[in-house]
């Protein structure tokens, strides 16, 4: 679902969180943690920081919040997306069983191409529910030393799809092109910065021993692809770089 309209679903409305949920969030987050006890340890963070910690979730860059409710108002489950982990995923202590956390683990996967999340060792039911809806275990650490939890209990890191499956190896492709993508844009951008202070722009300046520099360096960082392909690969992103310089709308001699 990438609308960010209320969804109603099965007598629930889910939709994103906004500041003023924020309250709301921290209460139901509280609540499941609690109810959760001991197979989830308890909160290290007092209510009231848990609340401002909330109310900072819903207003950062990168993090998505979405809220399942009742009709009438009432928060019944939260997903909060930050980039590729599913940071929390939390449903109200007195309607779990209902399929809320498989409805808000869907949305999560329509939003995301992939998703990693940690649960604790001592969570069976997380770790159930969570391989139902395909998710593999990566690595399990003592929850202590620098990638430790706060509450420096074990926990496990969890992967969808399975990073070794077709679906994982091609969401890392996806997630390799995109990146691919912007380094084609920035080298074509600064391709049409150069040719505004070459004395002789375009194709006809193309500095072939520089070219060849370049290659030779490529290989050494990636020997596995080899000079030749490599010269194939460089040749048509210089060639095309030019063209996209040549053709700007605000091409201009100055520098």
């Amino acid at each position: 679902m990438r609308s960010s309209e209320p969804a109603p679903v099965g007598g629930l409305v889910v939709r994103p969180a906004g500041a003023e949920d924020a309250d709301a969030l921290a209460a139901l987050f509280l609540d499941a943690r609690a109810a959760a006890y001991p197979a989830i340890p308890r909160p290290v963070h007092p209510p009231d920081d848990v609340h401002r910690w909330w109310r900072g979730r819903v207003e950062a860059p990168g993090c998505e919040v979405w809220l399942a409710e009742e009709d009438e108002g009432r928060p019944l489950g939260l997903l909060l997306l930050e980039a590729d982990w599913l940071h929390s995923l939390y449903v109200a202590p007195d309607r779990t069983g209902e399929g809320i956390g498989s409805l808000l683990l869907d949305l999560a996967k329509t939003r995301r191409r992939r998703l990693g999340l940690w649960v604790f060792v001592t969570n069976a039911a997380a770790q159930r529910f969570y391989a139902r809806h395909g998710f593999v275990e990566v690595r399990r650490t003592p929850g202590t030393g620098p990638e430790g939890n706060e509450e420096g209990e074990p926990d496990i890191e969890l992967a969808w799809p399975d990073p070794a499956s077709l679906a994982g190896l091609r969401a890392r492709i996806d997630d390799l092109d995109d990146r691919l993508a912007l380094l084609l844009a920035e080298r074509a951008e600064t391709t049409a910065r150069v040719q505004r202070v070459k004395q002789v722009p375009g194709h006809a300046g193309r500095d072939l021993a520089r070219e060849d520099e370049i290659v030779r360096r490529m290989a050494a960082l990636a020997p596995g692809l080899g000079e030749e392909r490599l010269r194939r690969i460089m040749h048509l992103v210089i060639s095309e770089s030019l063209d996209a310089a040549d053709e700007r709308p605000d091409r201009t001699g100055d520098p």
